[in-house]
C-alpha cells in the first residue's frame, strides 16, 4: 500500500468516525430545543423528562465529535501539508469562520444546556439550548461550504500554485453549495429523528415509561415525516446541479463500464483494473425511468468515458450511493407507514412496528456516512475537482510511520465507539424515569426567582406544585 493511500485510509477513517457523531447530534440539539420549549410554554413534566433524558445522550456525542473533529484538522496539516499550503488562502478563512461563528457560541451555552437545569430561569435555558443549536448548524454550514468548494471550486485564481479568492461570494455559495447545505442539513435532522424513534421505540416494546415513549417517538416521526420528501426533492437537485460537473462521479454512481445501459443496476462487484463487472443485478428500464423517461431509451452513460487516469474508484463510489439511496427508501417508507398508523389511531398500539423501528436506528446515520462516501470517493482523483489530484496533495512522509499512526488510529476509533455504543446501552437499560420531576422530592414553599437555594430543580418545583 503506498504513501497516499495510507494517508487517504486515515482521513476516510476519520472523517467516517467524526461525521457519526454530528449525524446525531446536529439534530438532537434541535430537538432538545423543540422538547423544552415545549416544556417552558406547556409546563408538562414529561417535556422535562425527555429534555434530560436525551441531553445525556447528546452531550457525550457532542464531545467526542468535536474531538474527533479537531484530529482531523490537525491530519490536514500533516497528512497533506501540500493540500493545506496551496489551498490555505481559501479553506482556512472558511475553517476560521466556523471557529470564531459556531465553536464561541458553542462554547458559550453548552455550560447552560448541560449545568443549567434548576439554576436558570426557563427562558434562559431555552435561549442556551437554541443557542448551542444554532452553533451546531453554523458548523455544518462552514464545513459544507469548504467542502462544496472542493467538489465544485469558484471564485478563485491560481498564483504560482497557489488558490488565492477573488470573489468570496463565489467560493462560499459555490455551485454545490446551495443545494449540499440543506441536503446535509436535512439529512442530519433526518438522521437524529430515526436515533430518537428507534430509541423510544424500544421502550415501546419493553413497556417503560410509555408516555415519555410516545411523545419523543411521535415528536421525531413527525419531523421526519415532514422532512423526508423535501429531503428527496434536494437529493435530485444536488445530483441535477453536481453530477453535470462531475461525470466521473455520474459514471461511478451507476455502475456501468460501457454506455447502453438504460437500466439500474442494483447490486455489482466492481473489477477496476479489468474495467468491468464480475457480477451485478440490473433492473431493466428503472434507470431511464429515474431519468424521467418513461419511454426506457434514456441510457446511463459507463465510466470509460473518462480516461482510466481520471476514473474514481467504482465500488467505494457505487455503493456509497447504494447505502444512502437505500436508506433513504427505507426510511421513507417508515415514516410512511408510521403516518398510516397514525391517522387510523394505531400507531401506539402496533407492537411489530415498534420492533421494524428500533431496527431502523442507525439508518439515518449510515446514509449520512454513505453520502459522504460517495462525495469524496467520486471525486478522486482530485482532491479539488479539475485542479489539483490527491496525489500531488499529500505530505511526504515515511509510510511506516502513516501506518502504524493507520493502525493507532483505528484501534483508538474503535475503542471510543464501542464505548460510546455501551454508553448509550447503558443510558437506556438505566431509562428516562430518574429524569422524571414528579419522582423527585416535594418542594418547599420558596419564591420563584428563578434561582434554586436548595438544590432542588426549579423547574422540578413548578412541575410538582401542578
Amino acid at each position: 500500500m503506498s504513501l497516499l493511500d495510507l494517508s487517504r485510509w486515515q482521513f476516510a477513517i476519520t472523517v467516517m468516525f467524526h461525521m457519526t457523531f454530528p449525524a446525531i447530534t446536529v439534530g438532537l440539539s434541535i430537538f432538545l430545543s423543540v422538547v423544552y420549549g415545549l416544556y417552558w410554554r406547556t409546563g408538562r413534566a414529561v417535556y422535562l423528562q425527555m429534555f434530560r433524558f436525551w441531553r445525556r445522550v447528546f452531550a457525550v456525542g457532542f464531545a467526542i465529535g468535536v474531538v474527533a473533529g479537531a484530529v482531523i484538522t490537525f491530519q490536514m496539516g500533516l497528512n497533506w501539508g501540500v493540500y493545506g499550503a496551496r489551498t490555505g488562502p481559501v479553506i482556512g478563512p472558511i475553517i476560521g469562520m466556523e471557529v470564531v461563528t459556531a465553536f464561541f457560541v458553542e462554547a458559550g451555552f453548552i455550560g447552560v444546556l448541560l449545568y443549567g437545569d434548576g439554576r436558570v430561569r426557563k427562558g434562559t435555558m431555552f435561549l442556551s439550548t437554541v443557542m448551542v443549536s444554532v452553533g451546531t448548524v453554523l458548523s455544518s454550514t462552514w464545513i459544507i461550504a469548504a467542502n462544496s468548494w472542493m467538489q465544485t471550486p469558484a471564485g478563485f485564481k491560481v498564483v504560482h500554485g497557489r488558490f488565492e479568492p477573488t470573489d468570496w461570494t463565489h467560493v462560499i455559495f459555490n455551485p454545490s453549495f446551495i443545494w449540499r447545505w440543506p441536503h446535509m442539513l436535512a439529512a442530519v435532522l433526518i438522521s437524529a429523528a430515526f436515533f430518537v424513534a428507534g430509541i423510544s421505540a424500544w421502550y415501546l416494546v419493553k413497556g417503560r415509561a410509555k408516555g415519555f415513549a410516545r411523545r419523543s417517538m411521535s415528536i421525531a416521526i413527525g419531523i421526519a415525516a415532514l422532512v423526508m420528501p423535501v429531503q428527496l426533492y434536494l437529493g435530485d437537485n444536488v445530483a441535477g446541479h453536481e453530477l453535470p460537473r462531475q461525470l466521473s462521479k455520474l459514471e461511478a454512481i451507476e455502475g456501468n463500464w460501457d454506455n447502453g445501459d438504460t437500466g439500474f443496476v442494483l447490486f455489482s462487484v466492481p473489477d477496476q483494473q479489468a474495467a468491468r463487472n464480475i457480477a451485478e443485478l440490473d433492473i431493466p428500464c428503472l434507470g431511464s425511468y429515474i431519468a424521467k423517461d418513461l419511454t426506457c431509451k434514456t441510457a446511463m452513460p459507463g465510466l470509460k468515458l473518462t480516461p482510466a487516469a481520471d476514473r474514481p474508484d467504482m465500488a467505494a463510489t457505487f455503493w456509497g450511493f447504494r447505502v444512502m439511496f437505500l436508506a433513504a427508501v427505507l426510511m421513507f417508507g417508515t415514516t410512511f407507514a408510521a403516518t398510516v398508523l397514525r391517522v387510523r389511531n394505531r400507531l401506539w398500539t402496533a407492537r411489530r412496528f415498534h420492533r421494524f423501528v428500533l431496527w431502523t436506528t442507525p439508518a439515518g446515520i449510515l446514509a449520512v456516512l454513505g453520502g459522504w462516501v460517495t462525495a469524496e470517493a467520486g471525486r478522486q482523483p482530485w482532491i479539488v475537482f479539475g485542479q489539483l489530484r490527491t496525489s500531488a496533495a499529500v505530505s511526504r512522509l515515511a509510510p511506516g510511520e502513516v501506518l502504524f499512526s493507520v493502525i493507532g488510529f483505528s484501534v483508538l476509533y474503535l475503542i471510543m465507539l464501542v464505548a460510546y455504543v455501551a454508553y448509550i446501552v447503558r443510558t437506556m437499560r438505566i431509562g428516562p424515569e430518574r429524569d422524571d420531576p414528579r419522582h423527585e422530592p416535594p418542594p418547599r414553599d420558596l419564591p420563584d426567582n428563578g434561582l434554586a437555594e436548595d438544590g432542588i430543580p426549579l423547574g422540578s418545583r413548578e412541575v410538582a406544585a401542578r
